[in-house]
């Protein structure tokens, strides 16, 4: 669930993941466990949405019991303000497993700054999920 403390779009506005729909038909129902992502990148785009709106559930429930955290602290007062999804690598319909390259933009204490990372993902029973990623400088 959401953390009141975050802002959540509405159904109708734009999808914070950069994805040009709307939200209500683009990452509210991955995030809502009515609609898996079809592949990796659709994963990460939902997960870069989790992080916008504060949804930890979804985040840690999509990531691989192996490398996922006890705990994930989400702070309000980082904002993300846009995706960029620069190249992936497998992960598609077909695939098992699959990378995918983005940069992510925030704001923290009045400061912009840019997550860099080449990210890994899994197919478990039939869903993607997160394993882990290498931060680009």
């Amino acid at each position: 669930m959401a953390d009141p403390r975050f802002p959540r779009p509405d159904d109708s506005d734009r999808c914070p993941c950069g994805s040009g729909e709307q939200f209500g038909q683009c990452c509210a129902p991955r995030l809502a466990g009515t609609r898996p992502a079809p592949t990796a990148e659709a994963l990460m785009r939902s997960r870069y949405t989790a992080f916008t709106i504060g949804d930890r559930d979804y985040l840690l429930r999509t990531w691989h019991p192996r490398t996922r955290p006890r705990q994930l602290e989400l702070d309000p007062g980082q904002r993300w303000l846009s995706l960029q999804v620069l190249g992936t690598a497998a992960g598609g319909l077909f695939d098992d497993t699959g990378e995918v390259e983005f940069r992510a933009t925030y704001r923290f204490a009045g400061r912009r700054g840019v997550l860099a990372e080449c990210s890994r993902f899994a197919r478990i029973d039939g869903n993607w999920i997160y394993v882990d990623g290498d931060m680009e400088s």
